[in-house]
This record gives structure tokens, sequence and C-alpha cells, in this order.
């Protein structure tokens, strides 16, 4: 499936209980959300393959893909359109094989080792960062600031997406250091108004 990583959103079921999660995605994406991930550490794989359904029916014929943070089975039987890993989280090459050629998949990327380890032939994208400390990871990597984003970025043979503590007054940095998207948690997710808050990243920055 064709993908834009402009405005990645990656939901936080907390961060949403208040708005409600579909109704912060749908918010989201009229606002300009390019591609959503649902990423829930807590829920099991059986609530988790539910709520992935309910968004998928939700974004059908929007061209917004859905990717299925880390847990392979869930991205399976939820037919979402890829899966998101980590430097700890599935193997990817389990991934490719049990999702297919067709399915989206992205690798996070921290350091130079970790993008030179990766495998990029199976891979579609990569999220590089943190950028900066979140609180929305509290085991997050080192912080690479803009000048390790810029850097990796132009090491990088596949498109990537800036992620780590990123708000819409970031936009313009993370387009100059060269990455083909934002991806956000609590600058939309959250937020009074997800949809302005999708539309405050159109309004600073090219998408």
């Amino acid at each position: 499936m064709p993908f834009n990583l402009s405005l990645y959103l990656v939901t936080d079921a907390a961060l949403c209980d208040g708005y409600g999660l579909e109704q912060t995605v749908e918010a989201a994406v009229r606002g300009g959300v390019t591609i959503v991930q649902l990423r829930d550490k807590y829920a099991s794989d059986e609530q988790m393959t539910a709520q992935a359904k309910r968004l998928k029916a939700l974004l059908a014929g929007s061209g917004v893909p859905l990717i299925i943070n880390d847990r392979l089975q869930v991205a399976l039987e939820s037919q979402a359109d890829g899966l998101h890993v980590g430097q700890s989280d599935a193997a990817i090459e389990e991934a490719r094989q049990v999702l297919g050629e067709q399915a989206i998949i992205g690798l996070s990327i921290n350091t130079f080792a970790q993008l030179q380890a990766a495998p990029i032939a199976l891979l579609d994208y990569v999220g590089i960062g943190p950028v900066f400390a979140t609180g929305s990871k509290q085991d997050h990597a080192q912080p690479i600031g803009f000048g390790g984003l810029a850097s990796l970025v132009k090491a990088c043979p596949l498109p990537s997406v800036a992620i780590g503590g990123l708000k819409a007054e970031h936009a313009i940095s993370v387009h100059r250091a060269g990455a083909n998207g934002i991806a956000v948690i609590s600058a939309i997710c959250g937020q009074h108004d997800p949809f302005k808050a999708a539309r405050a990243f159109q309004a600073t920055a090219p998408l």
C-alpha cells in the first residue's frame, strides 16, 4: 500500500481516553494525519486486535494506512497495513514472511550501528529518534537532537520519520534535517481538539 510519512500519529490509549481513541484518530486524519500507528503496551492481543479492526474500518477509503506497533499477530489478524518494530520487538524477517510483500514495515533506529545492522531490503521506512526526551515512552534511548537526526537521515537509504518529544513548532527543523515526516503522540493524543492539533503541523512546515 502506498504511504505518506508526513504526519505520523502514534496512538496512546491513556492520553486519548478523554476524547476517545477512535474519535481522536478520525479528527486527526481530517486535520492532516497521513499514517496511523496503533500502539498499546498494556492491552491484550485480543483487545488490540478488536481495536485495530475498528480503526481499520474507520480509515477505510481515506488512503491512510494503519500500522500496528510490535504485535505481529495483531497485525495479521486485523489485516492492518503494516507493522512497526523496535530493536527488541518482533523479528523483521518473520514479519515480512508472515505479512507479505505489500505490508508496510518500519523499524526504530537510534544509532549508526543500528542503521548498519538493519535489514534494509526488508524494510519500507525507519523511525529515527528520539529527537528529544519524551514522557510517552519511559524506556526511550538517548535523545539525538536535530543534529543526530540529520546525520542518520543522510546515511539512511530509506524514507524516514522523526519521533520523540516533537511538537508543531519543531516541524520546520525536522523538514530541514531531511526527514520525510514527523511522528507524534502527545502533540495530538490527549489534546483538547485533535483536529486543530493536527492542522497546526501543516501551518508550520510543508507536509
